[in-house]
């Protein structure tokens, strides 16, 4: 398996955007191929989750490669939900690591803040078990339902949960391109209104347009891929063997990590999906950069902020930055790119090993990876 480095990395601002999605692709794109110095890849993985439905589109590969300019580069669109930009940057490392290609333009976006929210939260909601959909389930539901048990479990605490949110919101505040900028208090979110009980307004990441790009590589440059895992979870959540870990995470990370050949101690740096604040207290334990147990404890004692032992999500993660859906596998992969080339101003914080885990529908098909300095 050859080397795969990464030679360019770019994102639009993430928030309610007027212009259309391609248009988004387009500037994430170009600007990763100039960080890149190239003219153009040798192919194209494009990832959106839904735009048949949040924009009417199909074909959307062949689409997106003809307004970026490049009609005549073999092009492929990957989905796994809502970490699909995860999985294109994996089919992008894997054309390049085969040998198949030497350069690889890895972009992902959606726009869905056009539509009313009630009708975002359905076509989100697709992504989940059909017959659970029947019965009324919805994500923020079956988030609402993982986090129950997290508190009958006495795993987590409501202000540990709520701290979450206001670190994230306190990192948002330090990034020009995400979606929130305004910090927030733990009182704030406690007392926001109910989503899905327990989780209230405050613990949700909003609805999103954005696009973030990747230019992979084979030739050497400052960011090298030292590992990417796969995991996956049955689609029913009530045929789930565990609530209050992911197992779809634990599995992606020993990959990651088996790949990589070191483990979560080297980890310097991290974004972890927090569509939910709960989910980063989860995944802080299931890719083993926090001790069973510890994660609420870690995130009040300020271990997980800037200028703590493991700053996660400087980015404002997708509760700060946003969750532009497919983009958001991609946006975090570009943070981790950017907190390892000192390109993060404002937010950096001087890491030579970074990881970015991403969740596809409710825990279902997951993604760890794990960037090194070069």
């Amino acid at each position: 398996m050859h080397d795969v480095w990464v030679a360019g990395a770019a994102m639009t601002r993430i928030g309610r955007r007027s212009e259309p999605l391609t248009d988004l692709m387009a500037e994430a794109a170009h600007a990763a191929l100039r960080g890149a110095g190239l003219e153009g890849p040798d192919a194209i993985v494009v990832a959106t989750m839904n735009p048949e439905e949040f924009l009417g589109d199909g074909n959307f590969a062949s689409h997106v490669a003809t307004h970026l300019g490049f009609a005549g580069v073999p092009a492929l669109r990957v989905e796994t939900a809502t970490s699909s930009g995860a999985a294109a940057f994996y089919a992008g490392f894997a054309l390049v690591a085969a040998g198949l290609r030497r350069a690889v333009l890895v972009v992902g976006g959606e726009k869905m803040t056009h539509l009313p929210t009630p009708k975002v939260s359905e076509l989100i909601g697709r992504s989940i078990d059909p017959y659970e959909r029947r019965y009324g389930a919805t994500m923020p539901a079956l988030a609402g339902l993982v986090t129950r048990a997290l508190l009958a479990r006495h795993a987590v605490t409501p202000r540990e949960m709520a701290q979450v949110a206001v670190k994230n919101h306190a990192h948002g505040a330090k990034n020009p391109l995400a979606h929130f900028r305004q910090p927030l208090t733990v009182d704030e979110v406690l007392e926001s209104r109910m989503v899905a009980d327990p989780l209230r307004l405050l613990h949700c990441c909003p609805i999103s347009d954005g696009a973030a790009a990747v230019v992979l590589a084979a030739d050497r440059a400052r960011v090298r891929v030292a590992g990417i895992g796969q995991g996956t979870d049955t689609l029913a959540v009530r045929h789930r063997r565990e609530l209050t870990s992911f197992p779809a995470t634990q599995d992606a990370a020993r990959a990651a990590y088996a790949m990589a050949g070191f483990g979560p101690e080297r980890v310097e740096v991290a974004e972890l999906h927090d569509a939910f604040a709960p989910f980063e207290l989860i995944a802080l334990e299931d890719t083993g950069l926090v001790p069973p147990g510890k994660a609420g404890r870690a995130t009040l004692d300020g271990e997980t902020a800037l200028g703590g032992r493991l700053p996660v999500n400087p980015s404002g993660g997708l509760k700060a930055r946003g969750h532009p859906l497919a983009a958001t596998g991609l946006a975090q992969l570009v943070e981790c790119v950017w907190q390892l080339t000192g390109e993060a101003a404002g937010r950096q914080v001087g890491a030579r090993v970074a990881l970015a885990h991403s969740i596809g529908g409710l825990a279902t098909s997951n993604w760890v990876t794990l960037l090194e300095a070069a």
